[in-house]
């Protein structure tokens, strides 16, 4: 009883959002949270504990409140025991992955933050305004005025709130190197980090490593985001937590599919290239993980995640990597090899897309997994027709391991042009599937496409959309821009 007793004291302790603030407040990050903030959010600072404690659900239709939706939002049970999370007001904004802005109500913390002063250093591409000193009196996480550390500055949060338009509050740092530390390893997790680094590994390195790679990359988010769902904690509360970053503040908090990610990429790639390319184990396992920690820690420093979150996202990307990684081979060698692989594919994954849209309502995680559905099954039919007509076949034992060549400004360069023009190709495809497919899937579903925004929020809208769409484009990844490349003599 007594060791149960304390495992519970650690469970909490881990899971306490002021175990947060304080990390923050060592790294430097100290909030602006007005008065009006701090009295509503008084409870979440009493009952601190209880954040991201399980729920029963009921049948019926009655609201309630309930700490399991993201901040500042509320779930209705539904008949058959389905959470539907919906925002503090009557409209809920889709989310958009292009990174586009719209006006939709906040979520959240209210925003009230304090106007910042001084000359202005830098302004980030996503709206980010660095000051070159803080205001000179602010309220801090603690409700007290203060006119702020020296040499502080005021800095906005990471991107806007993807599902409501939040923009949050600006808050202070005092130490520059580790906001833009921790800032580039919560990216090694976001889209924008996927969409380069993969195609990267494709064009210019090993496309066996790549495409392997990839398949770990979608069960590991996959399973990541539906547990994600089905658990349901909410977001560390703020106050007293300082939200660095706001743009997957509306999703569900437990496991960090940021930590699951930064665990399982570097990992996998160690494993799938240690052996195959000349390099020191020792080299190749601190390079992952100083990977793994800087993106598993900087989910702390952002506030979006707490220590229990980012643990357990650690270990259960542990726990997939062990049972997923000896069954590669045999994956791979179905999806190339096999004559009906791609009627398996396309099914297996659209039936994993609607069994994750069956979680829940619409939320920013649910158009994401089918993104991740989508480029997986495009991939593995790109490998499996590049098999049949013997396209970028693999290399034979005998010509590994291979070597890392020498840096040269033509290696670089055709490199540079590699990327460069393939981004072009999969922006050209994205476009053009994507002005063909929602029209289409709206007249098919008879859903009204005059707002297309609004018109996605179905899932019989958004579900195709997003698995075509990004289904060509992990298809052209591997088949069309490195066809394109033989053609032009960039292989």
């Amino acid at each position: 009883m007594e060791k149960s007793n304390r495992f519970i004291e650690l469970f909490h302790y881990l899971q306490d959002p002021h175990l947060v603030a304080r990390f923050q407040r060592i790294c430097g990050v100290h909030g602006t949270f007005s008065r009006s903030v701090d009295s509503s959010k008084e409870a979440d600072r009493t009952h601190s504990h209880n954040n991201g404690a399980c729920h029963h659900h009921s049948a019926g239709g009655h609201e309630r409140e309930n700490m399991g939706a993201g901040e500042g939002e509320k779930v209705q049970t539904t008949v058959g025991g389905l959470r539907k999370r919906i925002a503090d007001s009557n409209v809920a904004k889709n989310h958009d992955e292009e990174g586009e802005d719209e006006s939709a109500p906040q979520n959240g913390a209210v925003v009230s933050a304090a106007t910042a002063g001084g000359e202005t250093v830098a302004v980030g591409g996503n709206g980010r305004i660095l000051s070159g000193t803080g205001p000179e009196e602010t309220i801090t996480d603690k409700g007290s005025r203060d006119p702020g550390p020296p040499g502080s500055s005021t800095v906005k949060p990471l991107r806007k709130n993807s599902l409501t338009g939040d923009a949050g509050q600006e808050f202070l740092i005092e130490n520059r190197f580790l906001y833009y530390m921790f800032t580039f390893g919560t990216e090694l997790g976001n889209e924008l980090f996927y969409i380069t680094f993969f195609p990267f590994i494709m064009w210019n390195m090993d496309a066996f490593v790549s495409r392997r790679l990839i398949m770990v990359w979608v069960w590991v988010m996959y399973l990541g985001q539906c547990t994600k769902d089905v658990i349901g904690w909410s977001r560390p509360a703020s106050p007293p937590v300082v939200k660095v970053e706001m743009f997957y503040n509306s999703e569900y908090s437990m496991p960090s599919t940021h930590a699951m990610s930064g665990t399982a990429i570097p990992f996998s790639l160690f494993f799938l290239t240690y052996g195959r390319w000349e390099y020191s184990f020792s080299l190749g396992f601190s390079l992952a993980l100083c990977w793994c920690l800087l993106v598993c820690v900087s989910r702390i420093y952002m506030g979006m995640h707490s220590v229990l979150d980012v643990i357990v996202g650690f270990l259960y990307s542990v726990l997939i990597l062990l049972s997923f990684l000896p069954a590669l081979d045999m994956i791979d060698g179905f999806n190339l090899t096999y004559r009906y692989a791609p009627l398996i594919i396309i099914a297996l994954h659209l039936g994993l897309g609607l069994f994750s849209f069956t979680l829940d309502t619409w939320s920013t995680s649910r158009g994401d997994t089918a993104q991740i559905l989508g480029t997986g099954a495009g991939v593995a039919l790109a490998g499996h027709i590049n098999h049949l007509l013997g396209l970028m076949p693999d290399p034979t034992p005998d010509q590994l391991p291979f070597t890392m060549p020498a840096l040269s400004p033509s290696l670089v360069g055709a490199a540079l042009l590699r990327i460069f023009l393939g981004v072009l190709v999969l922006i050209a495809t994205r476009a053009l599937m994507k002005a063909i497919t929602i029209p289409l899937v709206c007249r098919l579903f008879r859903v009204p496409c005059d707002d297309v925004r609004k018109a996605r929020q179905h899932m019989e809208v958004e579900l195709p959309y997003r698995y075509i769409v990004y289904g060509a484009v992990g298809f052209n990844v591997l088949f069309l821009v490195p066809l394109l490349f033989s053609y032009m003599q960039l292989s």
